[in-house]
Formats: C-alpha cells, structure tokens, sequence
C-alpha cells in the first residue's frame, strides 16, 4: 500500500484531519512528530512543515526517507497577491517560486542556482485531483461536514504562489514583490513561507507534490490578526473538506 503526506505548517490547520485519522499513532523524527494512520482504506501519515522553506524541506525529506511516501500534498494558508483573489479563495499551485532567491549577477534574480529554473511545477495529476477536491468542498460548502467555516462566494484560482522567508504583511511590500515577479514574467497568485522548498524537494526525489493553499489576508497591514484568525477558526475545515474528498479519489484510482 503506497503512502500519502499531508503537510501543514502549523497544527491547527491539521486539528480536524488528525481528528478523523484512523488508527492514529505517532513518530518522532528530526524532532517533529509524525502521526500515521488510515483514511477510506488509504495509509497517510501526517506532518507539520513549520514556518519557513528550511523547516519545510528537512520535513519533506524525513516523510520520504524515513517514511518513503509516494506523494506529498500540502495544504495551508497565504496572502493574496493576484487581483481578484480574495480572503476565502483557495490557491491551488501550478508551480512554485522563492521570491527572495537572488543571485545576482551570477545568475538571473528568481533563477535557482545550477538548477536553471527560476520555478518548480507541481505534478499534474495529483494537481488535478487536488483541484477537483477544491471545488467540491467549496461548491458544497463543505459537503457533509458540519460548521466548516468555509464563506460564501469563495472562488478558486490555479497558478503561481511565491514562497519565501518573510511574513508580507504591508500592501507597499505586496505591490513591490508583486512588480518584480511581473518584471520577470511571473504572476503570482499568493505569496507564503514553505511550498517552493517543498516542490524543489519532490523535484530532486521524484516525488509527486501538489498544493492548495487557502487564502487568508491580503498581505497587507492586517495580515497578522487576519492570518492568526482564520487559522484558528476556518482553515482547519478547508483542508479537512480538500484531504478528505482528495483521499477519496485516491482510494477509486
């Protein structure tokens, strides 16, 4: 039976998953605790990146040399970058960028050095099952879960999310970062701390990755209280309703 990880950054964005895991049980590796189990008949295990892309890349590359997982999904929250993105949308990654890769001028600013590519894309399959779940669980409002949180009108976008070691939390920083992608030919959709290493990971392993990413402020001067809210009061529910329906699906293929 091949393995799926679900990862988060924080605990509380998983609470309602680790909720319905059957059979729970724990490992610790690397200092993070890890819980395996099932879900409709398919092997998970469960983790927590922590903030920021080195913390989320020794978490990617303990679920799979330690646990040798066939796939890694992620599921979290992110600031809104793109127009017409709005709080309550969710993001499902095409590819990934850092945003504060530079090596210039000893390679292109964004460009990875000695990997010639400034972005990592995320598998297509998975991607589109990923995407599908999304759907659902927003054009149900959560389906059959009860008091999801999910709000009314939300939308769902697919393309570019920018990662990186910063919290953007000012609109004069947000437009800045937005214009130097733009100048780059690159339009971002979200901006957040861990999906680019995480993808660079599953790209060196051949691991399939894909992530959906739920949007929680504007990146702009309210982001910290309106971040802190929604991870505590909603976004749990989002990726309970997204893992769920996308475990689902994994279980029929």
């Amino acid at each position: 039976m091949t393995t799926t990880a679900i990862l988060s950054a924080l605990g509380e964005e998983q609470q309602g998953l680790l909720e319905r895991l059957e059979n729970p049980r724990p490992v610790t590796r690397a200092g993070r605790e890890f819980w395996l189990g099932t879900l409709h008949g398919e092997s998970l295990v469960l983790g927590q990146s922590r903030i920021g892309k080195v913390a989320a890349a020794t978490t990617a590359v303990v679920l799979i040399e330690a646990f040798s997982v066939a796939r890694i999904v992620f599921t979290g929250v992110a600031g809104a970058l793109g127009a017409g993105v709005n709080v309550g949308d969710v993001v499902v990654a095409a590819r990934f960028v850092q945003h504060d890769m530079d090596a210039s001028p000893l390679f292109p600013r964004f460009e990875v050095p000695l990997y010639q590519q400034s972005h990592f894309t995320c598998d297509a399959m998975l991607t589109g099952l990923l995407l599908e779940a999304s759907r659902y669980v927003v054009s149900t409002n959560g389906g059959h879960l009860p008091e999801t949180g999910l709000r009314p009108g939300a939308r769902i976008h697919q393309g570019l999310i920018a990662s990186g070691d910063r919290f953007v939390s000012t609109a004069a920083e947000a437009a800045a970062l937005k214009l130097a992608l733009g100048v780059a030919g690159m339009d971002a959709l979200a901006v957040e701390m861990e999906g680019a290493a995480v993808a660079q990971v599953c790209q060196d392993y051949g691991v399939p990755f894909a992530a959906a990413r739920t949007i929680s402020d504007r990146a702009d001067e309210h982001a910290a209280t309106d971040f802190q809210h929604f991870v505590t009061h909603v976004a749990r529910h989002y990726a309970l309703g997204m893992v769920d329906h996308l475990v689902r699906a994994l279980a029929k293929a």
